[in-house]
């Protein structure tokens, strides 16, 4: 046919839309897992109440929710570093940070590899905390 279509070449758009078709599936499920749990009457009550849609959505639905939403939140920016074979595949010339560092690291370890390896995996580390702390206190 000879569709050129230029997101869709390898670079930083098509490894964007990579590891967002794979980590979607995983953050949807548990949002979707906290919903099913959800009991519905309290938007019943809500709407008989008299309130509207976008009201029931913003007090009821979202406080609920807000959770498994950080929780999927933070499991998909874990998720995105330890998905590093779709990275691979999908790179075209401007290669993200991981494939930078792999590339990097080939040649042998640097001072400034291990640094951004530490601030990374501190990175990912308060992330998983702040998301473990608020989700005990919600519970």
């Amino acid at each position: 046919m000879g569709w050129e279509i230029e997101w869709l070449r390898p670079g930083l758009p098509l490894v964007i839309l990579g590891q967002f078709s794979y980590i979607t599936t995983i953050a949807t499920l548990t949002v979707a897992a906290r919903l099913r749990r959800m009991d519905r009457t309290w938007e019943e009550a809500a709407h008989d109440l008299g309130a509207t849609r976008w009201a029931v959505w913003w007090t009821i639905t979202f406080p609920y929710l807000r959770p498994a939403m950080l929780g999927a939140a933070a499991m998909a920016f874990v998720m995105s570093f330890e998905n590093f074979n779709t990275t691979l595949m999908l790179v075209g010339s401007e290669p993200p940070l991981t494939i930078l560092m792999y590339g990097r690291m080939r040649e042998g370890s640097t001072p400034v590899l291990n640094a951004v390896s530490l601030l990374l995996m501190l990175g990912s580390a308060a992330v998983a905390l702040l998301s473990f702390g608020r989700s005990r206190s919600s519970a």
